[in-house]
């Protein structure tokens, strides 16, 4: 086992000094806040995606404390498009905790930076090393995938044994002096050769002594005990004009797209066409006696999320006298693109097809 161990470390560091040539922006940096930046913006996104955005966080905040300080409606419009805002949200608090706690420099610890807003122990590690060579081995996707693989590893990743075991076999392979390199290494070999699908097993430098080639268990690891369960959930969009003017509201409630805006909604258990959605007791509760006109009923679109999938109906109403809804402000429709909107409204404004705004 120490064998297949040291083989591992030294063939990957040897893959990735003579073959590996992925390249990134945030590669080889060695600032803790543009390493953090990339992270964030990198969860549950694919590189190429986040990509623009980096450079455009980058370009309009080069320092946390320039991120601290931004206006909060400012940075969510910026994330706009990239999802799991929560994440956006967590990014400015821990900026201000920088700021405010650590004078603006970015904390050298790790228990110090896995403490902030929405830093785990993953994204703590990374930055640990990667910015000040801190002897932490990084656990993620990739790497789980690799070590499952390589070393036959049954035991679900996503169950409690199975996260210490990983944990623990990550830092006996990481060489303590050159944890930065070890870290890169690792997931970009996951990324470039033991991918999920189609791995380049002809070519993987480690095929020698890999468990799971040898098995055949390649298709089958890594293993996940908990099966994702999609809900699905029927939005339906009343935008709603009184004049020039259209009723949008801030999502403030502990759900998706917490802080993003949004127009009237009336959430169904079921897919109602505007005729049935018209006899609810929500939809009469918003108009009450007040007429209305049909301006246009938009096709029915569908945005998927890692745990839900959002069904969205828009319909555009026009009012000839003001709503008394709760919690909903009537702004100029030429104001729309200053508001952070969710991407399946975005993307309903943005349709060409769209001659309302």
């Amino acid at each position: 086992m120490i064998a297949s161990r040291l083989f591992f470390t030294e063939k990957l560091l040897e893959w990735n000094r003579e073959v590996n040539t992925r390249s990134m922006p945030w590669k080889g940096e060695k600032d803790p806040y543009r390493i953090w930046l990339s992270e964030i913006i990198l969860q549950q996104t694919r590189v190429e995606q986040g990509l623009p955005y980096y450079e455009r966080f980058i370009t309009h905040y080069p320092t946390v404390q320039k991120l601290a300080t931004a206006p909060e409606e400012e940075v969510f419009r910026l994330w706009q498009g990239l999802g799991y805002y929560a994440r956006c949200k967590n990014m400015l608090a821990a900026a201000r905790e920088i700021t405010n706690i650590y004078k603006g420099v970015f904390p050298r610890e790790y228990e110090q930076i896995k403490a902030l807003k929405g830093i785990g122990p993953y994204t703590a590690a990374a930055i640990a090393s990667f910015a000040f060579n801190l002897p932490y081995a990084v656990l993620d996707g990739n790497v789980y995938r690799v070590l499952s693989r390589f070393f036959g590893i049954e035991t679900p990743i996503d169950s409690t044994a199975g996260k210490k075991q990983f944990g623990e076999l990550a830092m006996e392979l990481l060489p303590p002096d050159q944890s930065a390199p070890y870290n890169q290494s690792i997931m970009d070999f996951g990324a470039i050769v033991c991918k999920p699908q189609q791995p380049l097993c002809q070519e993987c430098p480690l095929n020698r002594k890999c468990i799971a080639r040898q098995q055949q268990l390649v298709s089958l690891l890594p293993i996940k005990s908990k099966k994702l369960q999609i809900k699905k959930r029927y939005f339906n969009y009343l935008l709603v004009t009184f004049n020039e003017e259209i009723y949008i509201r801030k999502r403030t409630e502990s759900d998706i797209w917490q802080n993003l805006h949004e127009f009237i909604l009336i959430e169904t258990a079921a897919p109602l066409d505007f005729t049935l959605l018209q006899a609810t007791d929500a939809f009469k509760e918003i108009f009450q006696h007040t007429p209305f006109t049909v301006v246009n009923i938009a096709a029915p679109a569908k945005q998927q999320l890692t745990h839900q999938t959002i069904h969205s109906q828009f319909v555009t109403l026009a009012v000839e006298k003001p709503l008394q809804v709760k919690d909903y402000l009537l702004v100029s429709r030429k104001l729309l693109p200053k508001y952070a909107f969710p991407k399946t409204i975005t993307t309903f404004l943005q349709s060409k097809s769209l001659q309302l705004f």
